[in-house]
């Protein structure tokens, strides 16, 4: 029998842990700034027994795909509201495992700290591997904002209580917006101004477009592999 109790008692104390200031990498306070931003997905196949991570790895602020893993386990949990981020982190932590090239951000599709104990996936992926982290999320779990405008690039404040969780924008027209929110080790003027940097003309930003396309063998990924770059010549730094 699982014992919710003890789990969402281990969100609230994981979630004390969540830093909310800028990692130095992030200002450009030291010598190496962001080289490689990472996109994270994590889907379920054969009925939810088996958890599916994807993992891109982009060179920035090219936004090239340089790498990707794909990692499959045994899902170890049930859904189970508020509690997905256990379900979820094995099969992230195995594809993070596979890397050549550690990423300096990720981007994962889920909820950062806009969750009810704040501590969606990206919080509590970014903690288990001490990576700044953002929460991409395609709809919202919690918190309240006001109405959006329709043009592209629209943008309200994601707030619960008197706490801003994070921010509601309209990446693209005729899109539903994204829910952005800072996973660990971001701010959330940051997790915003990051993710504008990896937009291109999609919705959402590349590097979780990008691991999508992975997870899901999209066309998009398959002219990837049918012509990647070449990773020992102008990407030889990655490996």
């Amino acid at each position: 029998m699982i014992d919710t109790k003890a789990l969402r008692a281990e969100q609230q104390q994981r979630a004390s842990e969540v830093i909310l200031q800028d990692a130095p990498v992030l200002n450009n306070l030291t010598h190496q700034p962001v080289r490689f931003i990472a996109g994270a997905d994590v889907g379920f196949e054969q009925q939810g027994e088996i958890t599916r991570a994807a993992i891109a790895i982009l060179r920035y602020p090219s936004l090239e795909l340089v790498e990707y893993q794909v990692a499959r386990v045994a899902t170890s949990l049930p859904y189970i509201p508020g509690l997905l981020s256990f379900r979820e982190y094995p099969a992230l932590l195995a594809a993070w495992a596979q890397l050549q090239q550690r990423p300096d951000l990720v981007l994962v599709d889920g909820q950062g700290i806009a969750h009810p104990r704040r501590l969606g996936v990206a919080s509590h992926f970014g903690l288990l591997v001490d990576v700044p982290t953002i929460g991409v999320a395609k709809s919202r779990l919690c918190g309240h904002y006001q109405p959006l405008d329709s043009e592209k690039g629209a943008l309200q404040p994601l707030i619960d209580g008197e706490e801003q969780l994070g921010w509601v924008w309209r990446s693209k027209m005729r899109c539903n917006p994204l829910f952005i929110s800072p996973g660990h080790r971001v701010s959330v003027e940051s997790a915003l101004v990051w993710v504008q940097r990896c937009m291109a003309s999609y919705r959402l930003p590349e590097p979780t477009r990008w691991a999508d396309a992975i997870a899901s063998n999209r066309p998009q990924f398959q002219r990837w592999v049918r012509n990647p770059p070449d990773l020992l010549g102008k990407n030889r730094d990655m490996i």
